[in-house]
């Protein structure tokens, strides 16, 4: 099994983080922001007086601030073999905590270099397949690299997770990732031995 680990609250700012480690370790942290604004009294077209707004606004912002809520959470998933794995069910099933937010952001982030996350179709099997078998084809093994320190699946895992990038922002709605219909995450596992 790989851990994942969050990142310190100190460093969020406004958005939900989930890493993932390869290797020994695969990490997920999941921090969720709930914004809930409060409307004003003022319509759009009403005329105010400067002062009179920037007090609404600045009441507005504190409001605000004081109605942010941060989750940060480790999950565990299971070590997956090199290929393109859908992955959403095992996210939110360590997720329950969802549920408690209406609307927010949902940032994953994967703190490895050679593997990668992407969302993508859900319903075909052959999907994960041939996104693999693309991914293999655009980016090929073999010794025209520099960088084989760890063998030929190296350097084109470090290319492969380059294109695909490390890290996805799902809105949250209504205690739900808000993915399409068909849209799944995946996790793109590209080394041979990766974890």
């Amino acid at each position: 099994m790989q851990s994942l680990q969050g990142c310190h609250t100190s460093r969020l700012v406004s958005t939900q983080s989930v890493s993932v480690t390869r290797r020994s370790h695969l990490r997920v942290l999941c921090t969720v922001s709930l914004l809930l604004l409060k409307a004003t009294d003022s319509a759009p077209g009403d005329v105010c007086q400067d002062s009179s707004r920037a007090a609404q606004q600045q009441q507005m912002a504190s409001e605000v601030a004081q109605q942010t809520h941060w989750l940060q959470k480790t999950l565990t998933l299971p070590n997956h073999k090199r290929g393109c794995h859908v992955i959403t069910r095992k996210i939110t099933s360590q997720l329950p905590e969802l549920t408690e937010f209406e609307v927010g952001l949902a940032n994953l982030f994967i703190l490895h270099t050679s593997a990668s996350l992407t969302i993508n179709e859900n319903a075909s099997p052959d999907v994960p397949l041939d996104l693999h078998d693309a991914l293999d084809k655009l980016v090929p093994e073999g010794n025209h690299y520099r960088h084989l320190d760890e063998g030929y699946d190296d350097m084109p895992a470090h290319v492969k997770s380059s294109l695909m990038g490390p890290s996805l922002t799902i809105p949250i709605s209504k205690g739900k990732l808000a993915l399409g219909t068909w849209q799944g995450i995946y996790l793109n596992e590209h080394r041979n031995h990766g974890g």
